[in-house]
């Protein structure tokens, strides 16, 4: 039967927002699976994993990417439709279950645990999985992530009493790998992986706080007296290491500068003996020289003091000077005196010098 042009413009506008529904204004805060369904002619049915799939289709469905729709034919398990484009017999087929194939991440609720040293702790955490089998997620168990769930809470306290509670703060890794495998172990036949697992937050008692609270700050005073104690012990180390090589430099300095005083000693000496034996006056030149060194000598003391102790014979500058001569003329011969000289020069210390006997009877007279 033919129908009039005016009845199929109506019927257009009426079938085109079905068909198209995201030219529709009316559908734009419709999600993806809703218009799957308008496009399919059926209404949203049960979700199932967080994703929705239409109870009814005329017989051409679309699967999303990364979806996967469970269909039954007439109640039975007929296969599982991949994303694109499908064709499914009417009234016959439809759409049991629908997956996502995504990673989805589930939180574990605040639960009570006790540790092996008996601390009742509250924990917490995120549980990373996705469905790798649609099949064993449907008909493995009622509902897969309610049962991973729970099982992951059994594992954490399964875990936690097998470690004290400092344990517990410090092998937050191990105990996380542990419990993912507990969790695939039995997770395998529901067609769900658990990819990891990480604990969140870990609350002890508020008494045990307080007593790690003091213990951490008592742990850090012992540490900081150490280092105290460490750098004061390393800054008398530095000052004595330092007035060790000050002396040690400072000998050093006082024996250059004796060294160097009697190498200017030995000089001075060296010229004065060539000096007298090669001039024909150089004994007169000395003797001069002692004599005036000896009045120059009994001025000086005088000058500092009123009192001093004077020789019996203090006025006879002769007697002195005639000693002093002779002295000369033995260190400048050498002989008498037992000495080994070299250029006829006696030791530049004159610490095995000697008197002669002449000498030595005028010392004992006076």
């Amino acid at each position: 039967m033919a129908l009039p042009l005016g009845s199929l413009g109506h019927l257009g506008r009426r079938l085109l927002p079905r068909l198209l529904p995201w030219r529709d204004p009316r559908s734009r805060g419709c999600s993806r699976s809703l218009s799957i369904g308008a496009l399919t002619g059926s209404t949203p049915m049960e979700k199932r994993g967080g994703v929705s799939a239409p109870r009814f289709h005329v017989g051409v469905v679309v699967v999303p990417q990364q979806i996967a729709w469970v269909i039954e034919r007439l109640g039975k398990f007929q296969k599982v439709l991949d994303p694109g484009i499908h064709f499914l017999v009417p009234m016959v087929d439809r759409v049991a279950y629908a997956h996502s194939l995504k990673e989805e991440a589930i939180a574990i609720p605040n639960q009570q645990a006790i540790t092996k040293d008996n601390v009742t702790i509250s924990i917490d955490g995120v549980l990373y999985l996705k469905v790798v089998d649609a099949y064993q997620a449907s008909y493995g168990v009622h509902d897969p992530f309610f049962a991973v769930t729970q099982l992951a809470q059994t594992s954490m306290r399964s875990e936690i009493g097998k470690m004290t509670l400092d344990r517990t703060f410090e092998e937050r890794d191990a105990m996380n790998q542990a419990i993912v495998h507990a969790v695939n172990v039995a997770a395998h036949a529901w067609g769900i992986e658990v990819l990891r697992y990480e604990i969140r937050d870990i609350i002890p008692p508020a008494s045990i706080k307080q007593a790690m609270e003091m213990e951490a700050e008592a742990e850090r005073r012992r540490r900081a007296e150490v280092l105290q104690s460490e750098g004061d012990r390393q800054s008398e180390v530095n000052l004595a290491q330092g007035k060790m090589q000050a002396a040690i430099h400072q000998a050093k300095g006082d024996a250059a500068v004796i060294r160097e005083r009697a190498k200017a000693t030995a000089e001075g000496i060296e010229l004065i003996s060539a000096a007298i034996a090669s001039n024909a006056g150089g004994h007169q030149a000395a003797t001069l020289r002692v004599a005036e060194q000896w009045v120059a000598a009994w001025k000086e003391m005088a000058r500092k003091s009123n009192t001093i102790i004077v020789p019996a014979n203090a006025g006879d500058a002769s007697s002195m000077i005639a000693s002093a001569t002779s002295i000369m003329k033995q260190l400048g011969d050498g002989s008498g005196l037992g000495l080994e000289t070299t250029n006829g020069l006696p030791p530049a210390d004159a610490a095995q010098s000697a008197f002669n006997k002449e000498t030595a009877e005028e010392v004992k007279s006076e």
